[in-house]
């Protein structure tokens, strides 16, 4: 049996021939985060394709800025997922909830800078045999707030797609 470490997910066996998912925690910005490398029957996974996997994680915090500046500036824009998402999610919320999700008092003072910062990264599924959907990254107000979270993707190469999907 074939395997290599890997910093992220321990000992990976390689080209096992069937479907795969290995889970592993990280810890980005103090936060833990969920990690999820998903290897087709059919990829062609080796050391290179896992030591690439290791490599582009190291760029995840910049990737997340990226993330997270294309959302802002969504937030501006009428009909998009992001700000449906924030509407959605400030039109049924409880008074009790302000504090403990977004970490405000009133109403008023829920802005888009607020939003923003109560927003988590909570799961990034890899994809090393897809090169345009790499990464998947979820973010969330908090599964114990809502189970829908904002989707988006990038490629191997880091690159952002520039849709961001609301999904449950």
């Amino acid at each position: 049996m074939n395997r290599v470490a890997s910093q992220h997910f321990g000992e990976i066996e390689l080209n096992h021939g069937r479907d795969h998912n290995i889970a592993a925690k990280h810890e980005l910005g103090g936060q833990l985060l969920e990690l999820d490398l998903n290897i087709n029957a059919h990829d062609h996974f080796d050391e290179a394709a896992m030591h690439k996997v290791d490599y582009r994680l190291r760029f995840l915090p910049e990737l997340v800025d990226e993330v997270r500046q294309m959302i802002a500036d969504e937030l501006e824009q009428e009909g998009t997922s992001p700000q449906e998402y924030l509407h959605f999610h400030c039109s049924a919320l409880k008074d009790e909830q302000l504090q403990k999700v977004f970490g405000v008092e009133e109403r008023g003072q829920l802005t888009n800078d607020v939003f923003l910062k109560a927003l988590k990264l909570g799961h990034v599924g890899i994809f090393p045999g897809q090169p345009e959907r790499y990464f998947v990254m979820d973010f969330t107000l908090g599964s114990h707030f809502t189970d829908e979270v904002l989707v988006v993707a990038a490629d191997e190469d880091g690159v952002v797609d520039d849709e961001i999907l609301w999904e449950s």
